[in-house]
């Protein structure tokens, strides 16, 4: 049977500033970020199966995404925990926002790789990840695909 692409998009909105630019992301600023999951698989063709056809359930990849990505950056700040910044997130935690401290400079691109690892952790055996494309605005994105990370 076929291989076949299958892709979910999500939304969510996260603030975010990067320590050491030397532009205006320097300063603590938000996106409307669109998240492009993409998975590979060959569709159950088992006919008794309920997913019969399908590669995975939009549901199935939605749950996975929306639990590790989206519940999780939607309106919050992220810092690099390994910055300045920490002490205006500690502020920020002790009135109430919702900050992350990750481990990398919170650029998309390493945004990316960050939910690329996140997904790939928790999907099926038998559906690989194939591309992400996130999207800060309209005309500015990353992508990371599988077969450049093999």
């Amino acid at each position: 049977m076929s291989k076949i692409r299958i892709t979910k998009q999500f939304t969510f909105e996260t603030g975010h500033a990067l320590y050491g630019y030397d532009g205006k992301c320097k300063n603590v600023h938000g996106h409307s970020y669109k998240l492009d999951v993409t998975v590979i698989g060959t569709p159950i063709s088992d006919s008794n199966n309920v997913k019969f056809g399908m590669v995975i359930d939009f549901t199935d990849l939605k749950k996975i995404v929306k639990e590790d990505i989206v519940d999780v950056f939607d309106h919050a700040t992220v810092f690099n925990k390994n910055t300045p910044h920490v002490d205006l997130a500690k502020e920020l935690q002790d009135r109430g926002h919702n900050v992350l401290l990750v481990n990398y400079q919170p650029t998309s691109e390493m945004m990316v790789i960050d939910f690329a690892q996140k997904i790939q952790d928790r999907l099926p055996n038998n559906i690989k990840l194939h591309s992400l494309k996130l999207s800060e605005t309209a005309t500015s994105y990353a992508q990371w695909y599988a077969s450049d990370n093999q």
